[in-house]
């Protein structure tokens, strides 16, 4: 929903997502129309998400397109989204023309979004979807099943799950990923640092159902992808990455002090 306000209503020039809205359930358009519409809405609570939703479309945005550079930086041929959901970067990023991009998600999460993205036309050369339920399935034979070549470089987007699993999960996924990863392999995570903020915003996903299980100051992250053989390139939170393009940027991105975004290289 971020995604989808954001290009509508774009707080930062350059930024573009013509996906998100398509890979939305109605109810969720529904909320993104009524965040966008000229006039305040009736009622606290409509008022409330609005609120919320404009805010959140800065935070998604910036985000968005942190990794967004990544990936064409990286060029890899071979590019691996892990807990893909509503990611629409395989139906925008004309980058990925000469890549094959595998989708990775729980089979119900695949199976919704399938239905809508029907109507998009890929950018990517190719979109594996991989059916994994992390809990049950493996990933690494997932993956060679999928044709996923580990003697090629890949790029690996991690983004917006690593604060939902336990140390030993997040562990356990780094491991797959260094064993599938050739030289000049890149990863990008995003994760929640343990600030005042990560608290506040901890309580109200716990709240929802979705309970942050995991936390990492950047030094800690810096030490758990050397032991997986990444090295670290940039390791930045969302209030910088905001100063880079805006005062009022920087000030918005505050209320997501707890989220990084480390990017990295396996040498």
């Amino acid at each position: 929903m971020g995604r989808a306000v954001a290009h509508i209503n774009p707080p930062f020039a350059g930024f573009s997502d013509p996906t998100a809205l398509s890979l939305l359930p109605e109810s969720a358009r529904i909320r993104v129309a009524r965040a966008l519409a000229p006039t305040r809405p009736k009622g606290l609570r409509a008022n409330v998400d609005r609120g919320y939703l404009l805010k959140q479309s800065a935070i998604m945005a910036l985000r968005t397109a942190a990794i967004d550079d990544a990936v064409r930086h990286a060029a890899a041929r071979q590019v691996v989204i892990l807990g893909a959901g509503l990611d629409g970067r395989a139906w925008r990023l004309p980058e990925l023309s000469a890549s094959v991009v595998f989708e990775v998600d729980h089979p119900d999460t695949q199976r919704d979004k399938q239905a809508r993205v029907g109507a998009l036309t890929p950018t990517a050369r190719e979109v594996r979807f991989l059916a994994v339920d992390f809990a049950r399935d493996s990933l690494e034979e997932a993956l060679a099943k999928a044709g996923h070549d580990a003697n090629e470089p890949t790029m690996w987007v991690w983004e917006g799950v690593v604060m939902y699993l336990t140390p030993a999960d997040v562990e356990a996924t780094l491991s797959v990923i260094e064993r599938r990863s050739a030289p000049k392999s890149v990863l990008s995570i995003t994760y929640s640092a343990p600030t005042a903020m990560r608290h506040v915003v901890g309580l109200i996903v716990r709240l929802i159902g979705e309970p942050f299980r995991s936390a990492y100051t950047a030094p800690q992250m810096a030490e758990l992808l050397r032991r997986h053989s990444f090295h670290p390139l940039e390791d930045v939170d969302l209030p910088a990455l905001g100063a880079r393009r805006s005062a009022d940027l920087a000030r918005t991105a505050t209320a997501a002090l707890h989220l990084r975004i480390v990017t990295a290289e396996r040498g």
